[in-house]
């Protein structure tokens, strides 16, 4: 139940700090920036530092969202960042990189069912 109300709130604000920038948008697609479990942005390959500061204030937004939800719900800010991160996973496309518990960095395939992990299901 806590996952489902988790998801509800996070799909009504996470707007702002899920936004990205162009530059990050760019990164994503070329599969050197890309969701990580946890529900924060991480950087899988070499990228500009313009890029790697974009992501870490996405990261800061991030982080002041799952904090505000977790003191709201009783949970801890983990609990809604793994919760996020499911959600999350769930948009990678094609070509795109993401990053699971055991710390590898992946790029989803074209056809390739989804990669989250089956905690999120």
């Amino acid at each position: 139940m806590r996952l489902v109300v988790l998801l509800a709130l996070l799909a009504g604000a996470s707007g702002a700090a899920l936004a990205q920038t162009p530059a990050v948008d760019q990164a994503r697609a070329q599969g050197i920036v890309g969701e990580r479990f946890d529900g924060y942005m991480g950087v899988a390959g070499p990228v500009p530092n313009a890029v790697r500061s974009q992501v870490g204030a996405i990261n800061i937004k991030r982080r002041s969202l799952y904090s505000r939800l977790a003191a709201e719900k009783g949970v801890s800010p983990n609990d809604v960042g793994l919760t996020a991160g499911c959600q999350l996973l769930t948009r990678v496309a094609a070509g795109q990189a993401y990053l699971l518990a055991d710390g590898q960095w992946r790029r989803r395939s074209a056809g390739e069912g989804s990669v989250a992990p089956a905690y999120c299901r």
